[in-house]
C-alpha cells in the first residue's frame, strides 16, 4: 500500500488498510496529530478514519499529575 497524498480521497480495501494502520498507531500511544503526520493526513481526516475503525478515543488533555488537583486546593 502507498501512502497517498494528502488531500486525495481514499476509498474501499485502501482505506480500511489506512484506517489499521491509524489505529495501530493511536492504540500504541501515539496522539491524533502524530499519527496523522505518519500516515500524510489531516487531523480531522485521521480521526474520522481511528472512529471508523471502531477505536474510543482518549479524552483531551493528556495524562494528568496524580496530586494535580490537590494541589490547586
Amino acid at each position: 500500500m502507498t501512502t497517498p497524498t494528502r488531500g486525495a480521497v481514499v476509498l474501499g480495501a485502501e482505506r480500511q488498510a489506512l484506517a489499521a494502520k491509524a489505529k495501530d498507531w493511536y492504540l500504541q500511544g501515539c496522539t491524533i496529530q502524530s499519527t496523522a503526520d505518519r500516515i500524510g493526513r489531516s487531523y480531522g481526516a485521521t480521526r474520522t478514519l481511528l472512529l471508523e475503525a471502531g477505536v474510543t478515543l482518549r479524552p483531551r488533555g493528556g495524562m494528568r499529575g496524580r496530586f494535580g488537583s490537590a494541589a490547586r486546593r
